[in-house]
């Protein structure tokens, strides 16, 4: 399937501005990873235009923000079309929320472990590497996409558990990491379960190599969150890269694809290139 789109062209690692004036980016196929009831949850995939499936490439699952409430996977589409375009199969994932499930943040971690479980299960037909599988994801697509790789427990118990649901390495954009009220979404997990799936209060030894990225100016999602779950991390051994963004608020990673309003394209850019960066350091690009 042929795409449209303006595309970010990369020379070394800085990126040229983007506009995202009819601009688009079109999924090459989007699967039926999970089906529960008569709900059914897709994921969108972004493949390199020079796709062998032999050549066993590291993979992307991304993961929407929207405070487990609402939101789109195309949230992620200009990114997942960059990375593609760079050698990597990226997926795009849908998982349940409230607004259109009726479901609490519990059910959207099970639906993120299910998708990273999918696409190791999935690895040889899409070419992927089982063993170089990313998680990813923005604001509360980042709690989950960091659920994965922290929390344990919480997988669908009828997909086969000898599959992990466990990612390689993670990718995340000021992401959830507490849901006490020292951080948010107190009122969606409830007080008598706020740091079951609260990974600062999760952070043990063997977490897979994580890039963290934070404005600190967020308001919505402290910044001080991010700096205690680096501090634990690095405290428990693993690696965790925390690239502040000095003044951003929330959501200052989001592409011009999903805010078309935004003129200037340099918030966005680096973020690219920090997360470039961080593949390169583990052979992933």
């Amino acid at each position: 399937m042929k795409r449209k789109l303006i595309a970010p062209v990369l020379l070394g690692l800085a990126l040229l501005p983007l506009t995202s004036r009819a601009a688009e980016f079109t999924p090459d196929e989007s699967p039926v990873y999970k089906t529960i009831g008569e709900t059914e949850l897709k994921l969108h995939v972004f493949k390199p235009k020079d796709d062998k499936a032999a050549e066993k490439r590291p993979a992307i699952v991304f993961f929407f923000g929207g405070g487990w409430a609402s939101g789109d996977p195309k949230q992620f589409y200009q990114q997942a079309d960059f990375f593609a375009k760079k050698g990597i199969v990226c997926f795009s994932a849908e998982y349940r929320v409230k607004s259109r499930n009726k479901t609490t943040p519990f059910e959207a971690v099970e639906d993120a472990k299910s998708a990273i479980r999918w696409v190791r299960a999935h690895a040889e037909e899409f070419g992927v590497d089982p063993d170089r599988i990313v998680a990813s994801g923005g604001s509360a697509g980042g709690h989950i996409a960091g659920c994965t790789g922290v929390i344990k427990g919480l997988d669908n118990e009828s997909e086969d558990l000898s599959i992990s649901s466990v990612p390689n390495a993670m990718m995340l954009y000021n992401p959830v990491l507490d849901t006490t009220d020292k951080g948010y979404g107190l009122k969606s997990v409830g007080q008598d379960r706020m740091t079951e799936i609260s990974p600062t209060h999760h952070v043990h030894e063997g977490i897979t190599p994580t890039l963290l990225l934070h404005g600190t100016k967020d308001t919505t999602v402290p910044f001080e969150n991010a700096e205690r779950f680096a501090k634990l991390m690095k405290e428990a051994g693993n690696r965790c890269d925390l690239i502040p963004f000095p003044g951003e608020g929330h959501g200052f990673f989001n592409s011009p694809l999903f805010r078309p309003k935004t003129k200037d394209t340099k918030v966005y850019d680096k973020a690219m290139e920090d997360s470039v960066t961080f593949l390169q350091s583990l052979g992933y690009l």
